[in-house]
């Protein structure tokens, strides 16, 4: 009954209008008491003007599948791995294929999980195409979803009387752990090129499961295409789009690295546009005037300059000594040396 129920609550087809049986015999003329009572009761069945409708489904009743096997190949053979209580395609909502499990809350939290297991094993696997490449089993049966990863499996909790508010509350958290390596993604840091603070990355889904929670309650009261989709990971109620929407994907952060690209190329052309200001700046300053040479300190002897007068050969002047000019180096080179001297031979002075 559950899942009919669930198949109600998300399609909510209206009911098709009958024709007509046309009568064989002209129907009584309707009296004037029986005039106003079906006038009456016309209006009280009437909607009242501004009447809230009924929440718009998803699908129709063809578009539901009952008690799917998935098979895995064993030994012996294949087996039905899992089966799913129902399967709704509804390419028209966005929706090519939806994978439902319904919970009536009378099985273990272990056993629940489990099933979610046996979807990825199901999901895993491979067959060759005529042309020799590999393609999953499930693309056999049902069509691509247009998202990276498995297909999308949902889980309608119906806990009656039977579970309460913070039962139920903890049910789900207890599943949603149990399963996280069937829903999580995968992390994949960005290369390089950035700097400490801008270190990024994305996650893979290529091998999730979008494992989303709902409660048949919350179908019957607000329809199937308002917030009352719980995406493990997301951490909120959202729409049927926005739950099955990747977080934090490969496509989030190209656009984060595009934003962090946009902000560098805007960094280099202002430093650019600086740099061009400062050289139009210092084009049109004057030269500064050279800086005089240092004056050599005179001949200590003569207070001559200390390179020696102009046009002064300098290749018979003996060795430069930074204290006479050369003129004076000669003659302090050819002086008589003294006694002492001549017995101790002469010691370069000290500068």
């Amino acid at each position: 009954m559950a899942v009919n129920e669930t198949v109600i609550a998300i399609t909510r087809t209206p009911a098709t209008a009958t024709q007509p049986v046309p009568r064989q015999q002209p129907a009584p003329t309707p009296t004037p008491t029986a005039t106003a009572t079906a006038t009456a009761t016309a209006t009280e069945q009437a909607p009242a003007p501004g009447r809230v409708l009924a929440p718009q489904g998803m699908g129709w009743i063809g578009s539901w599948s009952t008690e799917v096997p998935l098979n895995l190949p064993t030994s012996r053979g294949n087996r039905a791995g899992v089966r799913a209580d129902a399967v709704l395609q509804a390419p028209e909502a966005g929706l090519p294929v939806l994978f439902v499990e319904v919970d009536n809350c009378t099985e273990s939290a272990d056993t629940l999980a489990a099933k979610f297991e046996k979807y990825l094993r199901y999901f895993r696997l491979k067959s060759k195409n005529p042309l020799g490449s590999e393609s999953p089993v499930w693309r056999t049966q049902f069509p691509s979803t247009g998202r990276e990863g498995h297909p999308p499996v949902v889980v309608v909790f119906n806990p009656g009387t039977r579970t309460g508010p913070q039962a139920l509350k903890n049910r789900m958290n207890t599943v949603m752990e149990l399963t996280r390596l069937v829903w999580s993604g995968s992390y994949h840091g960005a290369g390089g090129g950035y700097s400490a603070e801008e270190r990024d990355g994305y996650y893979g889904y290529a091998d999730a499961i979008p494992l989303l929670f709902t409660t048949l309650d919350r179908l019957q009261t607000s329809g199937p295409r308002t917030a009352v989709w719980w995406r493990c990971g997301h951490g909120q109620w959202e729409t049927l789009p926005d739950a099955l929407a990747n977080p934090a994907d490969r496509d989030a952060w190209y656009a984060r690295d595009e934003q962090r690209r946009h902000r560098r190329e805007e960094a280099e052309q202002r430093r650019q546009q600086e740099w061009a200001v400062e050289r139009e700046r210092w084009s049109q300053e004057p030269d500064p005037a050279p800086e005089p040479e240092p004056e050599a300190a005179p001949c200590e002897r003569c207070k001559g300059p200390i390179t020696g007068p102009p046009g002064y050969d300098l290749e018979f002047a003996p060795p430069e000594d930074g204290r006479h000019c050369p003129s004076c180096r000669t003659d302090l080179h050819q002086q008589y040396p003294t006694l002492r001297q001549a017995v101790f031979g002469r010691r370069p002075r000290s500068k």
